[in-house]
């Protein structure tokens, strides 16, 4: 049997702290503090690498720049996400999407347009999730 090995505990060393720490609160203040602190607690060296980039740039740059809402980013995200099939990133980010204000009806209507541009099983699928995600938020 092999034996079980301890995962090393890393802490993230990012290159652009002022970018990582605007990063960490958007991304915890969209998906949630808890998401968030559980996805840095787990990282292992390996993975760390992609908490530090998705931070400092996705949420630390992008994500806190002036130009578009927090609502606008999030239906952007989900029309991509849903044309994309990238299923377990659309769930995460329709949760983002509720806490930023979207409606079921706005996100029903993203998933429409998605439908036409991107196709029927695209927004079958973003539908699906959509619903058990509505389901376990009580909406």
């Amino acid at each position: 049997m092999a034996k079980a090995v301890a995962k090393k505990k890393t802490k993230p060393n990012p290159r652009n702290k002022k970018l990582f720490d605007a990063g960490m609160k958007m991304r915890k203040t969209v998906l949630g503090a808890k998401y968030v602190d559980n996805s840095v607690a787990n990282a292992d060296d390996f993975m760390m690498a992609f908490q530090e980039i998705t931070t400092e740039y996705c949420w630390g740059y992008v994500w806190t720049r002036p130009g578009l809402t927090k609502k606008t980013r999030s239906m952007l995200n989900l029309a991509m996400l849903a044309a994309m099939n990238r299923g377990p990133e659309l769930r995460l980010h329709i949760n983002g999407a509720l806490n930023n204000g979207l409606t079921k009806e706005e996100i029903k209507e993203i998933f429409l347009q998605v439908g036409i541009y991107a196709g029927i099983p695209a927004c079958l699928d973003a539908f699906k999730t959509a619903k058990e995600v509505f389901g376990e938020r009580g909406v």
